[in-house]
């Protein structure tokens, strides 16, 4: 079969999505990453896995989204071997592949950015977590501090600001390194990781069947979007039929979340401009939203509703009618709201032209998901690559072009609205459905991957089971792409405006740090 340009092997999932896996040499590995570029498609990630105990060798695996589908390329490696530099194809690349030096010693040969990503002195620098011999337990002495090589900037007049990793809020830490003249920014780096938790590493000790409660719990704000990724990839190990109830049940969960978040972005934002008006209004709508979902699913944000072949949630009459009229206040609050946002000199003059991200620079730097849909780049899985019950909701995808926070701010709006007609029409279809009981995976021995649209962009899941235990569970956030847009959305803008263009991101730093 060709896929991505190149003729191998290729086996295709038993899963709702088209997904394949296939084996190449390190002659493809490179030739697929161009031939992926020139045909429109993108990288979606690359990580690397250690499988000394089964054929002697490592691996680094890449996942390309194309017009097919979605493609998973493993290179088999010997130890010390360097693999290809993808980071001059797909730019996106290049913390990924510093993120797998780190964690399993294998080098990108060629790559221009060397530097530790995730290890920030934790651990020794010949020491690597996901490699089978090490356990997670080990004790290390105070590592000395090693120097970050931030990227200088110099000139008349030029001046650094450091902010963070320890901030002013109750955030996750991270580091900006602002390089200014005045108050305008010329350039801004990030080091992320602080918190590495060791995530994928505890999926190695955890039972596939339980796995899914990990996963949901790599980033808390997209915890529905992970469980059923992770449910999905397992689900397709095991070729399970999942339950029609449960497949339209997963959905109103994941809209759920979906307008949760956005309502708290949308109050942030506002908030960031100086109208706390609009922080107090959608944050009470959150909470709103969030107080119906502990009523209805036992959990404000809906921690293991999603599990293997199925879902914990018993659907109730009284429930379903409840869930449709909060979309009937939701829509009318909204819609009020925006409104006020849009007639508000004051937060128009902030938002628009603030933090630009053009729709050449997103297509060539990944921007993906709801920033990226605001810098014209139309992809999202629930509209491009329908499964169950999307292909019969027919998701109208929001849109725009201006890659500007008031673009990121329309999108969330016209998401808000759209998510909300997705839940009633759910939850009338749900109504006339018979619950059916879960129908978990038995025969778990294989590879499989989970991929859904979270309210942030593209959820992904690689996983490795083998006779019962995960050899591998690979976990991405959409952060990953994002992170690298936000240094230069602030390019040319001011530092107060800085929270702002953060905010209109919104990126996850736990789903970036596993």
């Amino acid at each position: 079969m060709r896929l991505c340009g190149i003729d191998a092997p290729f086996e295709r999932f038993p899963a709702p999505l088209p997904m394949w896996r296939a084996k190449i040499s390190r002659e493809q590995w490179l030739s697929a990453a161009v031939a992926v570029k020139d045909g429109g498609g993108r990288l979606l990630s690359l990580w690397g896995a250690d499988y000394r105990s089964m054929d002697g060798s490592f691996a680094i695996s890449v996942a390309y989204v194309v017009g097919e589908g979605l493609v998973w390329l493993i290179l088999p490696l010997v130890a010390d071997m360097p693999y290809p530099d993808l980071s001059a194809v797909f730019p996106a690349a290049a913390r990924m592949q510093r993120a797998v030096a780190d964690l399993l010693g294998l080098q990108a040969g060629g790559a221009s950015d060397t530097r530790p990503w995730l290890r920030h002195d934790a651990w020794p620098a010949d020491y690597f977590p996901l490699r089978q011999q090490a356990d997670g337990h080990e004790q290390f002495p105070d590592q000395a501090a090693e120097p970050y090589a931030f990227v200088r900037v110099e000139g008349d007049g030029v001046h650094e600001i450091a902010v963070g990793p320890v901030h002013a809020g109750i955030i996750e830490p991270g580091h900006f390194r602002f390089s200014v003249v005045g108050e305008k920014v010329l350039r801004l780096e990030e080091r992320l990781g602080y918190t590495h938790r060791g995530i994928e590493k505890q999926f190695g000790h955890t039972a596939p069947l339980e796995g899914h409660r990990l996963a949901g719990r790599i980033s808390g704000d997209s915890t529905v979007a992970y469980a059923w990724a992770y449910c999905m990839a397992l689900e397709s190990i095991g070729q399970s039929e999942i339950p029609t109830c449960a497949q339209w049940t997963r959905a109103l969960l994941l809209e759920r979340e979906r307008v949760a978040n956005h309502l708290g972005d949308l109050g942030a934002l506002g908030n960031d401009a100086g109208f706390s008006f609009g922080l107090s209004q959608f944050s009470m709508l959150k909470e709103n939203c969030l107080r119906l979902n502990q009523r209805s699913f036992g959990h404000r944000l809906m921690m293991d509703c999603i599990v293997p072949g199925g879902s914990t949630v018993v659907i109730k009459p009284r429930m379903l009618e409840a869930l449709a009229l909060q979309c009937e206040e939701l829509a009318y609050e909204v819609s009020q709201l925006q409104l006020i946002y849009e007639e508000h000199a004051g937060l128009q003059d902030r938002f628009i032209q603030a933090g630009r991200v053009r729709p050449a620079l997103a297509a060539e730097l990944g921007l993906c998901g709801l920033a990226g849909r605001a810098s014209g780049q139309a992809m999202d899985l629930r509209a491009d690559q329908p499964w169950t019950p999307y292909a019969e909701l027919e998701v109208k995808m929001a849109t725009h072009r201006n890659g500007d926070v008031a673009a990121r701010v329309i999108v969330r709006f016209e998401e808000v609205f759209e998510s909300l007609r997705l839940i009633r029409e759910i939850c009338e279809r749900l109504g006339s459905m018979q619950v059916e009981p879960n129908r978990p995976p038995v025969h778990l021995h294989g590879c499989g991957m989970g991929w859904v649209e979270g309210w942030r962009g593209e959820v992904l899941i690689a996983l490795d089971v083998r006779e019962g235990r995960i050899l591998r569970c690979h976990a991405h956030d959409p952060s990953w792409h994002n992170w690298p847009l936000l240094e230069h959305a602030i390019i040319g803008n001011i530092v107060p405006d800085f929270p702002l263009i953060n905010k209109s991101f919104n990126l996850s730093y736990a789903g970036h740090d596993l």
